[in-house]
């Protein structure tokens, strides 16, 4: 057997050094999960997903206007469009008016997207001051909470038994609930995760 030349020493410590440069950090990340039971902590969404994603049903809702003839929904209002929505109960506090402009700043940044997003408000009658809330938010849709609502109500997660909770919910363009924002979540954070439903969603 002929001994290894100098060259087929330097061709294999070479081999053996781009093999360990390749599976050393693959060997540890798995020691690391697996052994060591270390999971990272980068989370690619802002916002909670609800898993599995709840259907939620077609509803004729009535809408929230200046007056009683405001009429209602149609009962596929919740699809064909990615929705924002958030329950209010009560009047509109400081949480509320910030979540409502929140939500309206994050469509707006959308641009050209943004129309594949709609906002709702499902509220009190006396929840606010109406005309302003309607002055301030035109393309937000207002619905009246009443007994109507409940089988929808009733499918969102809920906080010690309450809906609200000034959570923002996300229902996808099929009339899922998918995700919702807790209270403090920044509203860069529901853009990024907005932009990144439409990118990969080809529908709504």
């Amino acid at each position: 057997m002929t001994e290894p030349t100098a060259h087929d020493r330097r061709q294999r410590r070479l081999l053996i050094g781009l093999a360990l440069m390749f599976f050393a950090p693959l060997g540890l990340s798995f020691y690391l999960y697996y052994g060591r039971n270390w999971h990272p902590g980068g989370r690619v969404n802002a916002g909670e997903l609800i898993a599995p994603a709840r259907p939620l049903p077609s509803l004729a809702l009535p809408l929230l206007g200046l007056d009683s003839g405001a009429g209602e929904t149609t009962p596929q209002f919740l699809k064909g469009k990615w929705t924002l929505l958030y329950v209010q109960h009560g009047p509109c506090d400081d949480e509320c008016r910030k979540a409502l402009y929140d939500t309206r700043q994050v469509r707006l940044a959308l641009d050209r997207d943004m129309n594949r997003v709609q906002r709702v408000f499902i509220g009190d009658g006396d929840c606010c001051d109406l005309k302003e809330l309607k002055e301030a938010h035109p393309d937000l849709i207002f619905i009246r909470a009443n007994p109507a609502d409940e089988p929808l109500l009733a499918l969102l997660p809920t906080v010690s038994g309450v809906v609200n909770a000034h959570r923002v919910y996300l229902i996808d363009p099929l009339g899922n609930v998918m995700m919702f924002y807790a209270p403090g979540v920044k509203s860069k954070g529901m853009l990024e995760d907005m932009k990144r439903l439409l990118r990969l969603s080809s529908i709504g």
